[in-house]
């Protein structure tokens, strides 16, 4: 049985991805921040509400990956894409890899971190 995962993709993720994503895996709930009322919102908003909903945030804001930032410690899971170009494609390529390389379990309270030829994990 496919493993159910909340998705918000940040307004600087392609929303190709989120039909990309859900044609990957029927089981999860994948949100854009258009969808949720959320675009040009600060970033504050954007976790509370990945916070409120168990949801892990998709990015390619920089600002997502400061540690320091209280925040981040109150939202499942961030994934912040380092890829470029940032298109649709490099972005699914990173994706991919992440999901093909590591289990559901490796995303909680993490910040995970995808360029081009690594993808780093660290726990919130």
């Amino acid at each position: 049985m496919p493993e159910r995962l909340t998705i918000l993709l940040d307004q600087n993720i392609p929303r190709e991805i989120k039909c990309w994503l859900a044609r990957l895996n029927s089981a999860w709930s994948i949100f854009h921040t258009s969808d949720v009322a959320l675009d040009g919102r600060p970033d504050a908003d954007v976790l509370e509400w990945a916070r409120i909903h168990n949801a892990v945030v998709i990015t390619c804001d920089e600002d997502f990956s400061d540690l320091r930032n209280p925040s981040l410690k109150s939202v499942r899971s961030i994934i912040r894409l380092r890829v470029w170009p940032t298109t649709v494609e490099e972005i699914q390529r990173g994706l991919e890899r992440l999901f093909l390389e590591r289990q559901l379990g490796d995303f909680a309270r993490s910040l995970i971190v995808i360029d081009t030829s690594t993808i780093r994990i660290r726990k919130l």
